[in-house]
């Protein structure tokens, strides 16, 4: 490991260790190298603490020591990020918020003060299908950079009507 990654790990180290708490908890699962000054996207797994059976994995991209160097912007990171949601277990619908803003459920710092990375859950009864919006909040000027995932909810109640074929 050269003196860059260690210094940038130190430093996003004492970062992480002023951000608040995620509202789900995140694992790393993968880390990709996108050129030689150190920048990386991140990609990180956490589990809906109220949809049981369904993982979302976040990607983000993380500025390595020469970039902060070189932009004199110490504390913050770009505002892009991605989300993809999955079913990975059976689907169980917990207490959630119905109402269209629906709620937070997961976050992580991505400046020193003003910018995170935000995931809303939101649900949508008509279709039976929970989004989840990934997007940066800010205190001033909020990005339009976003993405989305849908995870559809089959019923156990309400079961496919399977139709011979004569």
């Amino acid at each position: 490991m050269n003196m860059d990654a260690i210094l940038r790990r130190l430093i996003l180290g004492a970062l992480a260790s002023l951000a608040l708490a995620y509202a789900a908890s995140a694992e790393q699962v993968g880390e990709v190298g996108v050129d030689w000054i150190g920048n990386d996207i991140i990609i990180e797994a956490f589990q809906d603490p109220k949809v049981t059976g369904v993982t979302c994995y976040v990607s983000y991209f993380e500025r390595g020591v020469i970039d902060r160097l070189q932009k004199g912007n110490w504390f913050e990171d770009p505002s892009n990020s991605s989300i993809d949601c999955r079913q990975t277990g059976p689907v169980k619908l917990g207490e959630i918020d119905l109402d269209e803003n629906g709620e937070e459920i997961f976050k992580n710092r991505i400046s020193l003060i003003w910018k995170k990375l935000v995931v809303n859950r939101i649900y949508d009864k008509k279709n039976n299908t929970v989004i989840y919006l990934a997007h940066s909040r800010q205190v001033q000027e909020g990005s339009a950079k976003m993405s989305i995932s849908a995870v559809p909810l089959y019923s156990p109640l309400e079961p496919v009507q399977n139709q011979d074929v004569e």
